[in-house]
């Protein structure tokens, strides 16, 4: 008798962002077994080389530029091929509605939003890279989660650690969640060096490859503060249970305390394609090419309390959490209006969480009841967080 033979069908798959860091590395993954995936669509900002290039390589079906200035050149890029190609939000919106098995939500910022929420609306599995959705809209994007019956997958390390241990079937159980945060390429530094910071010090990170506005995140710790609020959104916890402490190795990624004193950690090397390719396989899990963990090579693990003089962000954030309603997304609003003037050299490093803080500060926040909502209020805090930028 011969024994049967068990076949997998391709894996459809469409990736929101797949020029940046984490849709590098998510293509590096399928690149390693391609006859398991089939490429639905891929999308970037501007960056025309590196997509047409991602499109052909990995024969997707669409392509697609949010810069709509950039469709004639795609297009040319793309002359004789089958890869339809698009461009504009409308663009971003359709295609992430096409059907996929999975998608990869990893565009950078409040720009990530809509074509996120039109992923969701399908019904669809998506792994989310950006953070920004749930801090800007938390209450109103897990609602329709739950209306769509969609299901959310944490691409964060912090995140996805924290999703392979946590026991979803007695959440009571947990007594409260820890986010590990390496500390950035300043834990050390006093207020005074880092006063003097430049964009490429910032850009710097010791452990991770990261894009820009995440690395200079990281270097303030308001990446780790907006962690906080999607991890609110993303588990069943109490804002008191999330904590954060400083572990500058980067290898426990988060940890979930239990009531019987029980600590379930996971660990890892440093390399965003262990929890992507998570989700990617999820609820199964394939190889990565990953460095592996070695212990033994490792030595030593350190713990630190944040400082919340010199990285004030977690401390503003915090506030912004427990206020809710627009606070969130009146501080992503203005936060990424403050890393955009500082990678674009016209701000100090010190002066980011400043910027945040005067902007939250001078606006009114109220409950947050619609999209309509969001967008007025993220389109007024980065009008007054210009104004804060022009005047520093």
């Amino acid at each position: 008798m011969t024994p049967s033979v068990k076949t997998h069908e391709s894996k459809s798959v469409t990736i929101l962002g797949s020029t940046g860091s984490v849709g590098c590395s998510t293509l590096d993954l399928i690149s390693r077994n391609p006859e398991a995936y089939d490429i639905v669509a891929l999308t970037a900002n501007r960056n025309v080389a590196k997509l047409a290039e991602q499109a052909i390589k990995f024969k997707a079906k669409n392509a697609v530029i949010a810069d709509e200035s950039c469709y004639q050149d795609l297009k040319n890029a793309l002359s004789g091929t089958d890869v339809k190609v698009s461009a504009g939000q409308q663009a971003l919106d359709e295609v992430a509605h096409l059907s996929s098995d999975w998608v990869m939500a990893s565009i950078v910022g409040a720009a990530g939003l809509r074509p996120t929420l039109s992923a969701i609306r399908r019904g669809a599995t998506v792994a989310l890279a950006n953070k920004e959705c749930l801090v800007c809209a938390g209450d109103l994007m897990m609602q329709e989660v739950r209306d769509h019956k969609a299901t959310l997958l944490p691409v964060d390390s912090e995140h996805n650690a924290i999703f392979q241990v946590f026991d979803f079937d007695q959440p009571e159980t947990v007594d409260c969640i820890t986010l590990t945060a390496s500390g950035g390429p300043f834990i050390n530094s006093s207020m005074e060096e880092m006063r003097h910071v430049t964009p490429a010090q910032a850009v710097a990170h010791p452990n991770w490859d990261m894009g820009a506005k995440i690395s200079v995140d990281s270097a303030t710790m308001m990446n780790k503060g907006l962690e906080m609020i999607e991890a609110y959104h993303l588990f069943p916890v109490r804002q008191d249970q999330i904590e954060i402490i400083v572990h500058p190795q980067s290898v426990i990624h988060s940890m979930v305390t239990y009531v019987d004193g029980s600590v379930l950690a996971q660990l890892g090397s440093p390399d965003m394609r262990i929890p992507i390719s998570y989700t990617l396989a999820w609820p199964e899990r394939i190889a990565t090419p990953a460095k592996k963990l070695n212990l033994v090579e490792l030595k030593r693990l350190d713990f630190l309390e944040p400082d919340l003089v010199r990285f004030p962000a977690l401390r503003i954030v915090r506030e912004a959490m427990e206020t809710g309603g627009t606070a969130p997304t009146i501080l992503n609003a203005a936060n990424e209006e403050a890393v955009y003037a500082f990678l674009d050299n016209r701000l100090g490093f010190l002066d980011i969480a400043r910027v945040v803080e005067e902007t939250l500060n001078r606006l009114q926040t109220a409950p947050l009841t619609c999209l309509r909502m969001l967008h007025d209020s993220d389109a007024e805090a980065r009008a007054v967080a210009q104004q804060i930028i022009g005047r520093l």
